[in-house]
């Protein structure tokens, strides 16, 4: 199966309201990120033992380890939850930032350092998650762009 129909199943396996909810979220995300690279994770590690909710990702940023290792990750995640969606905006230097930016404006969500968390799409004001999402992406765009600019100086 590949990775569209991957989404397609995750989202129809959702229970109603929140598989309405993802396939509106899903389309919305497509509209803004048209060029993103799509992402699956089934939530399972490498011995197939389930260590979270599947998710859907969009875009790709390199992630760096504290020891030096990098690895691509999606920036933008959508994942069911017990409680409704989850929403990730990933590679925010400022973990205070989205929170801060976001939180009073997005209506019933719960807003951490990369997660936005709500019951039902129309406990939020989706306008506002759009922005959150193309200013994520936007700042993980620019912080890569950054260290791809020193590292190229670095090694010259």
């Amino acid at each position: 199966m590949n990775i569209p129909e991957q989404i397609a199943t995750y989202i129809t396996s959702q229970p109603e309201p929140k598989r309405s909810d993802m396939e509106e979220l899903h389309t919305r995300i497509l509209q803004l990120l048209p060029q993103s690279k799509l992402w699956f994770d089934d939530g399972k590690n490498s011995e197939g033992k389930v260590v979270s909710n599947p998710s859907i990702g969009y875009g790709g940023y390199t992630i760096k380890y504290a020891d030096g290792k990098t690895r691509e990750f999606y920036q933008i995640g959508m994942s069911a939850n017990t409680s409704g969606i989850s929403v990730y905006i990933l590679g925010i230097p400022d973990k205070a930032y989205l929170a801060q930016t976001y939180g009073k404006q997005l209506g019933k969500a719960t807003v951490t350092g990369y997660c936005i968390r709500f019951k039902k799409l129309k406990d939020i004001d989706v306008t506002i998650l759009e922005a959150a999402i193309r200013n994520g992406v936007e700042i993980t765009n620019n912080s890569n762009a950054n260290l791809a600019s020193w590292f190229v100086y670095a090694t010259n």
